[in-house]
């Protein structure tokens, strides 16, 4: 069997309607058991923890891995697992949760804004600017705290130019330098169901619950109509949408650890040239090194 995932086949195809139905939830590809799929997924921590030393040493390029889910999906898990080998210097994980006053006295693309990973490093936003045409649209009340003017009631076209300005400002920072990736994560309700339950179960894991949780579970099918719409609009050739199946978390991990691996590997890294003047530098300091 090859190690090598077709990961093409989880990708929403830019220009091709989209349909959540299509995917599968459960799917776990070639891989018939967790254990099967660990020795992979170590393998790409290791080869991450590479590509991440030459994304830093090279320069050229960041990189922005976008997490988006329903509760419960397994967010902080395919972090905690896919990064386990990178150096903490090279890589910062924000999470958005319920706006300041301060973020929402700006435009709703702001607060994400200020935490875009520089050059040499990768950044994961755990939630992200693309709650505002998720959880904004399934509550649309929210709206009224954006101080947006001649507002009423947010009908089809205002949505699409939210899609138009996140697709805009993807677009311009791919044109410089950042290379996104996005995922989400597909969960069946079922799944959730259980996950939500063993938190109940398990008083190591209460502190997880939250009635918020319950609520959204109610609002499933808004939900899905607003994922689904919002990858129909934002998945682009710059930056296509990855749909992970993830009631199965080590086969969810083991996706996500491929597509980063990959794309790292296809930019192409390289440690810095050294000049001339640098060689004659090193060779002298070896002379200093050696005579102490």
């Amino acid at each position: 069997m090859s190690n090598r995932m077709q990961t093409k086949s989880f990708q929403a195809r830019p220009g091709k309607r989209f349909r959540l139905e299509d995917f599968d939830p459960a799917d776990t590809g070639k891989y018939k058991s967790e254990p099967q799929a660990q020795a992979k997924l170590q393998e790409n921590v290791q080869r991450l923890a590479t590509y991440q030393d030459l994304l830093y040493a090279d320069r050229s390029y960041a990189l922005l891995v976008i997490l988006q889910a329903m509760d419960a999906a397994g967010k902080d898990g395919t972090v905690k697992h896919v990064m386990s080998g990178v150096n903490p210097a090279g890589c910062s994980v924000c999470s958005f949760k319920q706006p300041s006053q301060q973020e929402l006295d700006h435009d709703f693309l702001w607060r994400s804004w200020r935490d875009l990973a520089g050059c040499g490093r990768i950044g994961i936003f755990n939630r992200s600017y693309y709650e505002e045409v998720l959880v904004v649209r399934v509550h649309p009340e929210l709206l009224a705290n954006e101080h947006l003017p001649s507002l009423k009631k947010p009908d089809e076209k205002f949505w699409e130019h939210r899609f138009q300005s996140i697709n805009d400002v993807e677009r311009h920072l791919v044109r410089n330098g950042t290379v996104i990736l996005k995922f989400f994560l597909h969960l069946s309700k079922d799944e959730q169901k259980r996950r939500l339950l063993a938190r109940l179960d398990d008083p190591e894991k209460n502190w997880k619950f939250s009635e918020a949780d319950l609520h959204e579970r109610l609002l499933w099918d808004d939900y899905m109509h607003a994922y689904e719409d919002m990858i129909n609009h934002t998945s682009t050739r710059h930056a296509p949408w990855y749909i992970v199946p993830a009631d199965h978390k080590w086969f969810a991990h083991l996706t996500v650890s491929d597509i980063i691996v990959d794309t790292l590997k296809k930019m192409d890294l390289k440690y810095p040239s050294v000049t001339a003047e640098q060689k004659a530098q090193l060779t002298e300091a070896r002379k200093v090194l050696e005579k102490k």
